[in-house]
Formats: C-alpha cells, sequence, structure tokens
C-alpha cells in the first residue's frame, strides 16, 4: 500500500515501503519535511512528469568512512594537487551540474527545477552542503547532500574529468566529521570505495543514535 500525503507534517512507518522501496507519494519539499523525512531514512526521488515520490529502500548503500578504499593510482592523483576542494562556496552550481547527469535506473534528471530550490533552501539555513572540487579555477566535480547528525546523506556527484567526484568524495571521508555516508542506492563506482549494503533498520538506527 502506498500512502498518499496531505498538509500534515507526518509519514508512514519506513517499514510499510513496498518492495521498491517506494512509502508515500505527494506532500511538499519543505524544510520542515524534508528535514523529517531524512531523519526518518527517507528521501524523495521523482521525475518532471510525476507527483513527489518518497523512497525507503528495504536495504541502504552506505559508506563508513573508516572502509574507505582509495586505490594507488587515487592517492597519486591526490598527491599531485591536481584539484582544490572547497566547501559550500557555490551549492546551486553544483547542484545545476548533477541534474545535468542522470541518476542510475531512472530516465531524465530527477533534479527537478522544485528540487533545486528546496535544497537550495537547505544549504542556506545550514542543513545541506556542497564539496567542490576545482582544476585550473575550473569547477570539474563535486557534490551534495544533507547533513543529519553525523551521518552524510549524499544527493548526487557528478564529475567533468576524471578522479574529481571521487576525491570530493575522499576529501568528505577524511573530514572526521561524519561515521556514515548514506549513498542511497547502488553503484560499481562506490562499491569498489568501500560502500556496502545494509539493512533499512540497521541504517535507521544509526541516524536516530546520531540525532540522539
Amino acid at each position: 500500500m502506498i500512502f498518499r500525503l496531505d498538509d500534515r507534517l507526518v509519514f508512514p512507518n519506513p517499514t510499510l515501503a513496498d518492495e521498491d522501496g517506494l512509502l508515500a507519494v505527494g506532500g511538499d519539499l519543505s524544510v520542515e519535511r524534508l528535514l523529517l523525512a531524512y531523519q526518518n531514512g527517507i528521501f524523495p526521488w521523482y521525475s518532471e512528469d510525476e507527483p513527489i515520490l518518497w523512497f525507503s529502500p528495504h536495504e541502504r548503500f552506505v559508506l563508513f568512512p573508516a572502509d574507505l578504499q582509495v586505490s594507488k593510482s587515487m592517492r597519486q592523483v591526490l598527491r599531485s594537487g591536481r584539484f582544490k576542494v572547497t566547501v559550500d562556496t557555490c551549492f546551486d552550481d553544483v547542484v545545476e551540474a548533477c541534474s545535468a547527469a542522470k541518476r542510475e535506473g531512472q530516465d531524465g534528471t530527477w533534479i527537478t527545477a522544485d528540487m533545486k530550490a528546496a535544497y537550495s533552501r537547505l544549504n542556506q539555513l545550514g542543513y545541506a552542503h556542497s564539496v567542490e572540487v576545482w582544476q585550473d579555477e575550473q569547477l570539474v566535480g563535486g557534490l551534495y547532500g544533507v547533513h543529519i547528525g553525523d551521518v552524510f546523506c549524499g544527493e548526487s556527484m557528478f564529475s567533468k574529468v576524471s578522479n574529481a567526484s571521487k576525491t570530493a568524495l575522499i576529501w568528505l571521508c577524511n573530514t572526521g566529521q561524519y561515521q556514515l555516508i548514506d549513498c542511497q542506492v547502488y553503484t560499481e563506482h562506490l562499491e569498489s570505495m568501500g560502500a556496502q549494503m545494509i539493512a533499512r533498520e540497521d541504517y535507521i538506527g544509526i541516524l536516530h543514535n546520531s540525532i540522539a
């Protein structure tokens, strides 16, 4: 059963999501609703021609910074000084660049105009952050996501040159600020860096302990 949200600021129990992780439809992208969603292991993911869809997958693809795997060649890239990394200097530009790439398993961009506006508000209020990677003063890679407790809920990443997005993720892991990076959905690229699947219950437990 897929729940339809109304004006009330509530979500159903995440364990009621269907086999694809779809939990609810509708609602809005207000700051309050988005924060409530992330605090309970729920995130929006939909296309421009769809209503807002809210997901809580049965398994969560995550990266524990302590498990980060960096290849020998990538270590050489990091030592080379090829890239410069900044934080929150051009959040909207990072989101825009991410929107140009398709998310695996979905046609077209899932970062709609409403999504861009919503996450920009979260950034202005200090809840969402971007990591930017620069080469020769040009933005060549980065990622953005939502900070809940000491969990970073990654939303999307992009790379215009080889290894730029990897540099952003490695930098994020090495800040020491997060016990967990939520990658949401599986990719071979992230698995090669140490990401793994964990049960939704385990993820939500870590999330709630982090908030507490």
